[in-house]
């Protein structure tokens, strides 16, 4: 069964709410985390930074949207080992980073609060690609992550190709 790490933009997106994400980037969201939901698992932090993030931004009541539905699946299923892997992540004294984040001069400026998925990920003895819809900063910092070993899937690569 394939795991994954989904940055909060992608629930997002598929509520259709994102201005710059089109029809085509939308519906690659929605099937992303259908797919998820219906074969494959999630990786969560045993913090609950993940889900604090997700409650922040998505509602839990399922609705009106496809990331609403998201949220309330992986909140109902967070201690279901057959959908949820959880792992340990050791924040340092700055709260917003961690031991697992790779320290890196490349990587000294990516996201703050992006750090979180990167650390999930490379805690996790699977492996898992961090799911991105149109967050540049996994775009920008791609190579550096994947020298660490961390894959990103883009869900919307024409986002940021039009950029190069």
């Amino acid at each position: 069964m394939t795991v994954l790490v989904v940055d909060t933009n992608v629930p997002i997106v598929a509520n259709g709410r994102t201005p710059q994400a089109g029809p085509s980037c939308v519906l690659a969201c929605i099937d992303a985390l259908d797919d998820l939901r219906l074969h494959q698992k999630i990786v969560l932090d045993n913090l609950g930074r993940i889900l604090d993030e997700y409650r922040n931004n998505l509602s839990a009541r399922g609705q009106p949207g496809v990331g609403h539905v998201f949220f309330k699946w992986v909140w109902q299923n967070q201690g279901n080992t057959a959908h949820c892997e959880m792992v340990e992540i050791h924040p340092r004294s700055n709260g917003e980073d961690y031991e697992e984040f790779p320290d890196d001069p490349e990587l000294a400026r990516f996201d703050r609060s992006d750090r979180k998925f990167v650390a999930v990920a490379l805690a996790s003895g699977s492996q898992p690609p961090i799911l991105n819809a149109v967050d540049s900063d996994w775009w920008v910092y791609q190579e550096p992550l994947r020298k660490h070993g961390v894959k990103i899937e883009f869900l919307c690569p024409s986002q940021f190709e039009k950029d190069c």
